[in-house]
């Protein structure tokens, strides 16, 4: 899974100087899928911590 910081100054730009949404330029960089599965772990997290308390 890459790290989306090495990726960050590259969505900036496409966000700054060709007006994409943050989504857009992440489907732009190929990132749109590995954020889908990276945001289902983090609420699959939240979830258990959730139900442990």
């Amino acid at each position: 899974m890459a790290d989306h910081e090495n990726y960050r100054v590259a969505i900036d730009i496409l966000r700054c100087h060709l007006g994409m949404s943050a989504e857009e330029a992440r489907k732009e960089l190929g990132l749109d899928q590995e954020t889908n599965q990276h945001e289902a772990e983090s609420q699959g997290a939240l979830l258990d911590l959730l139900n442990k308390s």
